[in-house]
């Protein structure tokens, strides 16, 4: 069990999911996965079929929901919402059905992400149907252990 209740398990009864790197990044986060194939293609790393996959996934994603910072552009500044990250309802069964193909391009290039979830991963600070950002319970980034 980790900080605040969150569990990295597969309980029906959790509510949320966030797929991030096990590994804070240089602001003390964790990197949640579109952040973690983006930097993989950023660096140049990804096969013309794996950029491929990612140009017209992340397309279909920006279209099927809708981006927070385009609601409230400070919802990720540190200074407002230390922290603050993005995790799927576990209902948005839609947008869960394309994550596998991302998975695969991480383990092919060796870069771990885990599976957490929570039925409760921090406070509330922007929700839709399908997500939710949270700024984390006590330290920022509480999501896993130091």
């Amino acid at each position: 069990m980790f900080p605040m209740g969150i569990s990295v398990s597969d309980s029906e009864s959790d509510q949320y999911v966030r797929f991030q790197s096990p590994h804070r990044n240089s602001r003390g986060h964790f990197t949640g996965i579109f952040g973690l194939v983006n930097n993989l293609a950023r660096a140049g790393r990804l096969s013309d079929e794996q950029e491929s996959f990612r140009r017209s996934n992340n397309s279909w994603y920006d279209s099927a929901y809708p981006d927070p910072s385009t609601v409230d552009p400070t919802i990720y500044d540190d200074e407002i919402n230390p922290g603050a990250a993005a995790w799927f309802k576990s209902s948005a069964v839609h947008l869960l059905a394309r994550v596998p193909g991302y998975l695969e391009i991480l383990a092919a290039h060796d870069v771990a992400c885990l599976v957490v979830r929570s039925a409760d991963p921090g406070r509330v600070i922007y929700e839709d149907d399908v997500q939710v950002v949270v700024v984390p319970y006590g330290a920022i980034s509480a999501w896993l252990p130091t």
